[in-house]
């Protein structure tokens, strides 16, 4: 099941302002046809205007938007949004009540589908698993089956590309990863291009084949999920897109020492003070030859615990062990780091921080 006309999505020099208020500042991004990028970042950063102004609802103060190498949006250009073929699939599915799940999915169906209805819409159905379910209403369907329901009616349309503005907030969380699991492999079997607006930095990086990261309209780094992860470009980048541990430390000729010891830099940096930062992931009860530590509390997340260690210098950590390790607080223990860590330059440096614990 190929899309009928995935198509590439460039980006240049977006800038959009709202009075005073600049939402996007000069927004590069490219999003290959047939993969999915997703934009994350926090509320207010100009993820939602940047959809708007792909989809046509809002026109750019400055630079250009192509799809499939037509300019769509600046240098002159304006193609409204009915003729752009862009799908949008919002926060709610936003279903027509009075219409059963047949009729949403066929009425944005184009001229020439409209004869076929019937065998579109059955097709769409079978696709996104909802076979039998074509003369329900959506009062009827549970939130997944609707957000289901939406997608059909988005592809139905034949899009060139599909926006999904935080389609899973509304679900909870074990349905939230199922429905996302589920509806990423339909966009990927029918060969969609996508953009997925999210705040969710665990729906990022395990849907979307790129990450733009978005802080205060501007793009902080785009990559790809693992790369974003292991090597983000800035603390604020590390910070947003996983859980860290920060302390202060000095780096000379490619090795960082904090109260955690020695251990070489990821991505190089200049001698002088930075802040260390690792994973949670990376830490771990070491053997005789790591700092010790006093632990000062434990919690449980089930199949793992989170050990809050404070170092016998003063700096406090968090360790992730597995859920039957034995250490409770008062216990001395010793924590050892794996791997390289990333440093990045700071006058002052970290505070021991542990951020992003799992619960958090």
């Amino acid at each position: 099941m190929v899309a009928e006309a995935s198509a590439e999505v460039t980006l240049s020099g977006i800038s959009r302002a709202f009075g005073a208020l600049r939402v996007l500042d000069g927004v590069d991004l490219q999003v290959p046809a047939g993969t999915m990028t997703a934009v994350l970042g926090p509320s207010g950063c100009g993820k939602t205007t940047l959809l708007r102004i792909v989809a046509g609802f809002e026109s750019p103060d400055a630079g250009s938007v192509r799809i499939a190498g037509d300019v769509v949006a600046g240098s002159g250009a304006a193609v409204p949004a009915h003729r752009r073929r862009v799908g949008l699939m919002p926060q709610e599915g936003a279903l027509f009540p009075h219409r059963t799940v047949a009729g949403n999915i066929a009425f944005g169906l184009r001229a020439a589908h409209r004869r076929d209805s019937a065998a579109v819409v059955a097709r769409w159905l079978e696709v996104v698993g909802l076979s039998g379910l074509a003369d329900a209403r959506p009062g009827q369907l549970s939130g997944g089956q609707q957000q289901r329901v939406a997608l059909a009616r988005a592809l139905a349309a034949g899009p060139r590309v599909l926006l999904l503005d935080e389609p899973f907030a509304a679900l909870d969380a074990g349905l939230r990863v199922r429905v996302r699991e589920d509806i990423t492999a339909i966009l990927r079997e029918s060969g969609t291009t996508a953009i997925l607006v999210t705040h969710d930095q665990d729906e990022a990086l395990s849907l979307a084949d790129t990450v733009a990261v978005l802080f205060d309209g501007t793009i902080a780094q785009h990559a790809a999920p693992a790369d974003l992860y292991d090597r983000p470009a800035t603390l604020q980048v590390a910070r947003f897109v996983g859980g860290t541990v920060e302390l202060a430390g000095d780096c000379r000729g490619g090795v960082v020492r904090t109260a955690l010891g020695a251990h070489p830099v990821r991505i190089p940096v200049p001698d002088g003070p930075v802040t260390m930062v690792a994973r949670p992931e990376q830490l771990h009860l070491g053997g005789g030859d790591d700092p010790r530590g006093t632990v000062t509390d434990r919690r449980y997340y089930g199949s793992r615990a989170v050990l809050r260690v404070r170092l016998d210098g003063g700096a406090q950590v968090s360790v992730h062990t597995q859920a039957d390790v034995a250490a409770a607080s008062g216990d001395q223990v010793t924590v050892g780091v794996r791997g390289t860590v990333l440093a990045f330059a700071s006058p002052s440096g970290g505070q021991g921080m542990a951020l992003g614990e799992p619960g958090g």
